[in-house]
Formats: C-alpha cells, structure tokens, sequence
C-alpha cells in the first residue's frame, strides 16, 4: 500500500497490515475525504517493524496524528476532519 495524499499542512499516519480489506477499505475513504486538503499521509505496514507488530497486533487500522489516535478499525469521517479542521 502506498499513500495517495501529499501536501504539508498536517501528518497523518495510518498503521496497517499488508492484506487486510479493511485496511484497504480505510485508505480509499480516506484519500477520498483528504484529496484536496494538503495533508501529509503516512503508510506504515505494522509487520515491517516486530515493535509495531506486537503494540498494533489484531489493531489495525489505526489512524493516528501526532500519536494521538483518531480512529481505528473503521473510517470516520467527521473524526477526521474534525481532527484536521477542515
């Protein structure tokens, strides 16, 4: 998986497993909501990293900003935007 949204106004990073469908289910709904934003977003696959791996384990999705979640197992938009305000 790879991010599909750039920018530099605020960084996102969202915590996934490689063949997980409601990772990918996530990240389409989530570069559909940012596409116009400029928001910066990070990809991180949790099995890359034995730490990530074992403090995500089953956890994944997990979308985060300044390591503060913001949501987790499911899209929420208006978390989202209400976390970017926009």
């Amino acid at each position: 998986m790879t991010p599909g949204v750039s920018g530099e106004a605020s960084a996102l990073v969202l915590y996934v497993r490689e063949g997980c469908h409601l990772c990918d289910m996530f990240l389409i709904d989530l570069e559909l909501d940012l596409a116009d934003t400029g928001t910066l977003l990070t990809v991180v696959d949790v099995d890359g990293d034995p730490a990530l791996a074992i403090e995500f384990g089953l956890r994944v999705p997990v979308l985060t900003r300044s390591g503060t979640v913001i949501c987790e197992g499911h899209y929420e938009s208006p978390r989202v935007r209400g976390a970017l305000q926009v």
